[in-house]
């Protein structure tokens, strides 16, 4: 196989590996008294919902509502599937956490809700709190995104703009029995970063994310408003179930290389910081490790948008890092966002060689510049260089993988 061949199995291994269906049935609660209501909201609602769907018993009541990203729905027989924008949220996306509540408004004790939450859920599911605007929420979104602000920080800001993240879709769903299933895209794979934590209670407090906003300069919004937290006693009947992880993803990658002949080293999956920076300590590993070697890592990387171009972390990672390898011989590079959507375009993410900064000086394109105007994806597109898997229905984050032959 040719080093692109390798990376190319490999990528295709850990998407395998990311796609949530094949996991639901298992981790399925049983059929209530009364009747079963599903919501759901991220990149891998659909995917879930659909597969709940194939296993829940044909006599069960079931109907529900899930929102997902444009162009990342499914037909559904008993479940709704609207669709909304990401990453900052739109009317859509109001109207879809809207409809939610109110389903699930006369709930009784014998009623089950099956929640389905995976990463994306934050901006899919939104409902400004009383006195906010979604204007405003928008704003200071699309700021904190800019600023290199980690999804952490970035969630517990959204959990105190709103009215239905930090627990507050659980408070709404009592006293029925609440039972999540989750596919996680943070690292740590705490409930309550996953899609802001609708389901479960909130140890965060408004003072923190004041804190937050102060530490990026980001103005405040004119009101806030208090998650839920865990000891409320509306939260005593809920079931959080984890069913698949970024390690999950990382595992099988790891599998499928050795089974390839490769040394593994694995950075795990909870890399973080901002993608140039990270980029140059794994071109250093890189140039030191044995030949035969996969370097493999998952996270999320954050990056501070300074210039105008466009492009992800994952792209970002890639271009400083083609230009720290500055044309080792026999070092190749990929790396993609799980979603299929590094950034805001419509690429996963992109791959290098030791030829890649030659082929970009024949083609007059500048790598410095291009990593300074934050513009990764023009720099793989002119070289033809970008990743596309189209909609993948599901987030596990980041894998990224280096190829030392």
């Amino acid at each position: 196989m040719t080093p692109g061949q390798v990376l190319t199995a490999l990528l295709d291994e850990g998407l395998k590996a990311a796609d949530p269906a094949p996991h639901v049935a298992r981790f399925l609660p049983k059929p209530p008294k009364g009747r079963t209501l599903v919501v759901g909201a991220g990149k891998a609602s659909a995917s879930m919902a659909q597969a709940v769907e194939v296993a829940w018993p044909v006599d069960a009541l079931l109907s529900g509502l899930v929102v997902t990203r444009h162009g990342y729905g499914l037909p559904l027989k008993h479940i709704d599937c609207l669709l909304a924008a990401h990453p900052v949220p739109d009317s859509a996306a109001l109207q879809a956490a809207q409809s939610m509540l109110a389903r699930v408004q006369g709930v009784s004790k014998d009623d089950l809700v099956l929640a389905l939450m995976s990463g994306g859920g934050s901006a899919l599911l939104t409902l400004p709190a009383n006195g906010v605007t979604l204007e405003e929420k928008r704003r200071i979104t699309k700021a904190l995104l800019r600023s290199g602000a980690s999804i952490t920080d970035i969630n517990t800001v959204r959990k105190h703009l709103s009215a239905i993240k930090g627990g507050r879709l659980a408070k709404a769903s009592y006293p029925a029995r609440l039972v999540t299933l989750a596919v996680s895209d943070v690292a740590g794979d705490d409930p309550a970063v996953i899609a802001s934590g609708p389901t479960v209670g909130d140890s965060t407090t408004i003072e923190d994310a004041r804190s937050v906003l102060a530490a990026y300069g980001i103005s405040p919004p004119p009101v806030w408003s208090e998650s839920v937290k865990p000891d409320d006693p509306s939260l005593a009947s809920t079931d959080y179930r984890m069913i698949l992880r970024p390690a999950d993803m990382l595992a099988a990658v790891a599998a499928k290389a050795r089974a390839l002949g490769l040394g593994v080293i694995d950075l795990r999956d909870q890399i973080s910081g901002e993608a140039r920076d990270v980029a140059g300590l794994h071109a250093a590993m890189a140039c030191s490790a044995k030949p035969g070697t996969l370097i493999l890592s998952g996270g999320e990387l954050t990056v501070t948008i300074k210039g105008d171009g466009q492009g992800g972390p994952n792209g970002e990672y890639l271009l400083a890092l083609a230009i720290a390898l500055e044309g080792a011989e026999n070092i190749f590079a990929a790396a993609i966002d799980t979603d299929g959507i590094d950034g805001v375009e419509e690429n996963a993410g992109a791959r290098i060689g030791p030829d890649t900064l030659r082929r970009a000086n024949a083609a007059g394109c500048d790598a410095l510049c291009h990593l300074a105007a934050n513009d990764s994806y023009g720099f793989f597109q002119k070289l033809g260089d970008l990743i596309v898997t189209g909609p993948t229905r599901t987030n596990l984050n980041d894998l990224r993988l280096i190829l030392v032959l």
